[in-house]
């Protein structure tokens, strides 16, 4: 049951990656993200229910356009691949609970923010939006009226100990040191994670970026880098193993 649970969680996620992937990319452009259908970007052509199949459709076609013969981004497939897993690994974060469902969200959020902010350096508002309220919505028939209303104050220490770091980093650097979107962010890190594992999550999130920072740095020879995949990833990292201050005492004991 708990395997072919998995595998539905899998599968589901996929679709869900594949959704995630035209929310990212159409967005920040402004475009509805259901409106045109989805085609090919070269060619305009528009893609069959076959050739929508998450990952499948990517290998079975070698990665091109059956119709103009353009090659396919590898981004596609390995954010519905990538989504997928962390799926069913929240599932085994968190079992067959409620708070499954909290989780399911969160991620599905850092999906979309990763791939906006890869290409664009925009988190969209409407995403941010759209997730808190219903972040706030399980957390509060999940938890209840009081750890919702904690969740919002978590929420809002969370995002002004960003908005005065980003602040200090302008003083310091003598320019936009973050996003706006990266402080927003922070609001519902904090409702999600509770304040301490958000503040974390910057930490965890830099060390996770600094090595791939540098390789960048080393390519592009210019100093933008997108930081929002990185507070993604550390902020899923923490939500999966359901690090909170109780085991960061028992660690520092």
């Amino acid at each position: 049951m708990e395997i072919a649970f998995g595998i539905f969680l899998f599968i589901i996620g996929t679709i869900f990656g594949s959704f995630y992937n035209v929310v990212g990319y159409r967005l920040p452009k402004g475009e509805s993200i259901i409106f045109p259908p989805s085609h090919c970007t070269n060619c305009n052509h528009r893609l069959t229910a076959l050739e929508l199949v998450p990952v499948l459709s990517y290998i079975f076609q070698k990665g091109k356009c059956k119709h103009c013969h353009q090659k396919i981004s590898l981004f596609y497939p390995i954010f519905e691949l990538l989504t997928g897993i962390l799926f069913v690994l929240c599932y085994i974060s968190f079992g067959l609970t409620p708070k499954l469902i909290i989780a399911l969200t969160f991620v599905s959020m850092m999906i979309i923010i990763v791939v906006s902010d890869y290409h664009y350096l925009i988190i969209s508002d409407e995403v941010l939006i759209t997730f808190s309220l219903i972040l706030f919505i399980e957390i509060l028939i999940i938890n209840g009226i009081e750890p919702a209303l904690y969740s919002i104050l978590n929420g809002l220490l969370a995002f002004a100990t960003m908005y005065l770091l980003k602040k200090f980093g302008d003083f310091l650097f003598k320019k936009e040191s973050m996003g706006g979107g990266d402080i927003k962010l922070m609001f519902i890190f904090g409702m999600v994670l509770t304040y301490p594992i958000a503040i974390l999550s910057i930490f965890v999130g830099s060390l996770i970026g600094l090595p791939i920072a540098l390789i960048i740095l080393w390519k592009k020879k210019d100093n933008i880098i997108p930081f929002g995949p990185f507070l993604a990833a550390g902020a899923t990292l923490l939500l999966l193993l359901q690090i909170n201050i109780d085991t960061i005492i028992n660690i520092y004991k």
